[in-house]
């Protein structure tokens, strides 16, 4: 495999299926099994998981909720995924655990980085929910945060597009796929697939990150065996 360790962000929204809100079991089902090819390699996995499916912010309900509390209910809701993941992940076998960066000991364990390895190198798969526990950070800023923290070879970023295009592609169909770009090319581009922020964090530690399509059999496991799936996002 290329990739020895490596942190898979999962957006809210992936969980959904074809649902409009809330969570899909065949999609559970369909992530589950996908990790599971790549632990059974004998790489090592850690998530992220958003929580737009549930809770997309603030802005809906922003004349009543501000943007520090729709944040932390946000953060809330990616822990309702986390344990519905982990629940598909325990069923087929795959040992987890919970990671949270807001602390409630009944349902998952606080973060610590240290242990968040010692769980991977047991071949655990560790979830990390609750963002980073402070408002006006994205879960993407968080999973590049704990990428780095635990080391991770690379951060993986799966989409329902097969990576970066030059426009939408939903909307435009002479976009064209860019296979590799610089993280200053993202900047100057305005890439919408993962915020400024984000890149700006993987720039700084050297953290290549590939964005590719999840929903697509086998990917995951290519990615990490080295195959070029998706487009990836680097220093040069």
């Amino acid at each position: 495999m290329k990739y020895k360790r490596s942190l898979l962000k999962l957006s809210g929204e992936s969980l959904m299926g074809n649902k409009n809100f809330g969570l899909h079991s065949t999609r559970l089902q369909q992530h589950a099994e996908e990790v599971k090819k790549v632990v059974d390699m004998g790489a090592q996995v850690a998530i992220v998981i958003g929580g737009g499916n549930i809770f997309r912010g603030y802005s809906r309900l922003n004349s009543t909720i501000d943007r520090i509390g729709g944040d932390y209910m946000g953060m809330l809701a990616t822990v309702i995924n986390g344990i519905a993941l982990q629940s598909y992940l325990e069923n087929i076998g795959i040992c987890t655990s919970i990671q949270t960066a807001i602390r409630m000991d009944q349902i998952a364990e606080p973060f610590v980085k240290d242990k968040a390895i010692h769980h991977l190198e047991k071949g655990r798969v560790v979830i990390f929910v609750a963002g980073l526990g402070n408002p006006y950070f994205t879960t993407d800023t968080a999973a590049v945060l704990r990428a780095i923290e635990i080391k991770a070879d690379v951060l993986l970023k799966g989409t329902r597009v097969d990576g970066v295009y030059t426009k939408d592609p939903e909307k435009d169909k002479y976009a064209k796929k860019l296979k590799k770009i610089s993280f200053d090319m993202a900047y100057q581009m305005g890439i919408k697939v993962m915020d400024q922020t984000a890149f700006i964090l993987g720039n700084e530690n050297n953290l290549p990150i590939i964005i590719f399509d999840i929903n697509r059999k086998g990917n995951f496991k290519k990615v990490i065996s080295g195959e070029e799936i998706g487009t990836l996002v680097s220093k040069k």
